[in-house]
């Protein structure tokens, strides 16, 4: 997208977050939805299809273009940026990067609108950032495979229209070779879900289990052209190094809030008849933050350049992850200190943000298998 073309809309982004998700925070944090409101505002604008290719009715943005909108959906709870993340990010990215032409046109068109909702089935109860441990199984029957296991932890699986599955077609001792990927649409038989969990923060974002059992779909529903069997684990990494520029960038924008709110907390609180700024202390805890802050963006900036041009998809994009992941857990956590005993309280902003910002050191690999990623690079390219 031309620089004239995306500065407009990332300035109605930045506007949106701030005068229609920002105020309805509370609401979200209460009711645990997304209001229909801010979707169907967020449909009207492309939010749904940012990420996917102008052909499809995505915006086509760039992975540079991508992680400076993250940033600004970071400004706000990470629910509104999880309800529309799934859709541009680790399952439709999976369709454009893996799909056939008939499987991207039957469905990238309704992701980009936000006509239809995708849920991301990789993990499991044994399988979680290391997919190896997979033991959904796609058996082929005729001109259909027949589909069982059990999906944990599955980001928009009760709203979910599609679901990306991540199956085994080949015996175990394959191993990650052996793993294949399945779009499968929502409603067809054997397929349940589970209640929605109740997790310790980032409410209104609905994670679920997801049970196949015997869902027969049809041959065409495995990802990739011909016989697409065994693609899957590529299609998920290729997939996740995307998702952890991405988040990365989110957490950029979500440690900028909560800065911000630090700030002004530190401004208008007093204590000994002086606003708590002036004490060097809650200054340090300021300054510590404002500087995590500037490099963790300047690394997403550089790994997202890095990407676009080819030169480093793997590296930069676990590197990111981990820095921006564990920085915004820390800004969170001095944020709550710089509050004292009003950052404990529920109706505090922070409160949230600190219960909101633990999440991003679990999903799409954790913190250890960013540095396991990063260390294997190492040892293999130097």
């Amino acid at each position: 997208m031309e620089t004239s073309e995306f500065e407009p809309v990332l300035a109605a982004v930045r506007t949106f977050v701030r005068e229609q998700v920002v105020t309805r925070e509370d609401e979200i944090e209460t009711k645990d939805e997304i209001p229909d409101v801010v979707r169907q505002q967020a449909a009207r604008m492309g939010l749904f299809g940012y990420a996917l290719p102008e052909e499809y009715g995505g915006l086509g943005c760039s992975v540079s273009e991508d992680v400076r909108i993250g940033m600004e959906l970071g400004y706000t709870t990470p629910a509104f940026r999880s309800m529309l993340g799934t859709n541009n990010g680790i399952a439709g990215q999976v369709l454009v990067n893996y799909g056939t032409e008939a499987q991207r046109q039957r469905w990238l068109p309704l992701l980009a609108s936000g006509a239809a909702i995708a849920a991301f089935c990789l993990t499991e109860s044994e399988a979680g950032s290391d997919p190896a441990g997979l033991r959904t199984r796609a058996e082929r029957v005729g001109d259909r495979y027949v589909l069982n296991g059990v999906k944990r932890f599955i980001t928009n699986a009760p709203i979910a229209d599609v679901f990306v599955v991540f199956a085994r077609t080949g015996p175990e001792e394959t191993g990650n070779k052996g793993i294949s990927v399945f779009a499968v649409e929502a409603g067809m038989p054997g397929i349940s879900i589970g209640p929605r969990d109740h997790k310790m923060g980032q409410y209104g974002a609905w994670t679920a289990e997801v049970t196949f059992d015997d869902v027969r779909v049809p041959v065409d529903a495995l990802i990739g052209e011909s016989d697409g069997e065994g693609e899957g684990f590529h299609a998920a990494m290729r997939s996740l190094g995307r998702g952890r520029m991405n988040i990365s960038a989110l957490c950029v924008g979500f440690a900028g809030r909560i800065l911000e709110e630090s700030v002004a907390y530190a401004k208008s609180n007093r204590q000994g008849g002086r606003p708590i700024g002036d004490y060097q202390l809650v200054q340090a805890m300021l300054a510590e933050s404002q500087a995590e802050l500037y490099a963790a963006r300047a690394m997403v900036l550089e790994a997202a350049r890095q990407y676009d041009a080819g030169e480093d998809r793997r590296l930069g994009p676990s590197c990111a992850k981990l820095f921006c992941s564990e920085m915004v857990d820390r800004v969170a956590d001095r944020a709550v200190q710089v509050h004292g005993g009003v950052g404990y309280i529920r109706s505090v902003p922070v409160e949230r943000f600190y219960r909101d910002a633990r999440l991003f050191r679990l999903y799409e690999g954790t913190s250890e298998i960013q540095k396991l990623v990063i260390a294997k690079h190492l040892l293999t390219e130097t």
